[in-house]
């Protein structure tokens, strides 16, 4: 899992049968210790971030079943929480 900022949104009039109805947002992954930016994933979102939330996401094949849906979703990456506060100990 990684931690990203929403900075975007993904409008897809025509899409995996699957996808339907699933909110794409742009998000820019960063480290948390330095703030540095990182890669940008664009993530299916179920649980309703917004722009410049931080977020969770998950990738690869827990992403896949991230909904609890027996037939795998076609996606890399899902938002699976939104941060309210992250405190690091240095």
């Amino acid at each position: 899992m990684v931690l990203a900022k929403v900075i975007g949104s993904v409008w897809a009039t025509k899409k995996e049968e699957a996808l339907s109805g699933s909110k794409l947002l742009i998000t820019r992954v960063f480290e948390p210790d330095t703030n540095k930016e990182l890669n940008i994933v664009v993530a299916c979102d179920y649980i309703g971030a917004g722009i410049d939330d931080i977020v969770i996401i998950t990738s690869g094949s827990g992403a896949r079943n991230a909904q609890g849906d027996k037939n795998m979703l076609p996606i890399d990456a899902v938002i699976v929480g939104i941060v309210d506060q992250v405190d690091l100990n240095k």
